[in-house]
């Protein structure tokens, strides 16, 4: 039996972390989407929803990310995701919202908004749609 090599293994403890993570973020925004709802930017439509909607979609996009088949396409849809949710996180941090189990401290919001780029990598990287930066150049 042949080893992984050890990106594979990165990859792969990257994957399994992210989607813990995304697994936590779906059953928060399904449990208590009337907290999430408070960093809701005024202009999005149906707000209420569109919380459930990325609940399911966090959650499906974790099992997603961990299934062979669909793993490329999770990649994609979660830096995606990542990109859509920066304005809740953004006026999440600039209202100064205070919500359950997060601080509600700029030392919370500047790391929180500068390592939203980091979960848009982190999805494409453990999900193989990128190297970058490991990949040697030739």
């Amino acid at each position: 039996m042949m080893s992984a090599k050890p990106d594979e293994r990165i990859r792969a403890v990257l994957r399994w972390t992210l989607a813990v993570i995304y697994a936590a973020a779906g059953v928060a925004h399904l449990w208590v989407p009337n907290k999430l709802l408070a960093i809701t930017p005024s202009w999005v439509p149906f707000a209420p929803l569109v919380i459930f909607i990325t609940g399911i979609c966090e959650l499906a996009g974790a099992a997603a990310l961990v299934t062979q088949p669909l793993r490329w396409w999770a990649g994609i849809a979660l830096a995606a995701y990542a990109i859509c949710v920066w304005p809740a996180n953004i006026k999440h941090a600039i209202d100064g919202i205070a919500l359950p189990y997060i601080s509600n401290s700029w030392l919370y919001h500047g790391p929180r908004l500068a390592f939203q780029p980091v979960l848009v990598w982190w999805a494409l990287y453990s999900a193989g749609v990128i190297d970058w930066p490991w990949r040697k150049l030739r």
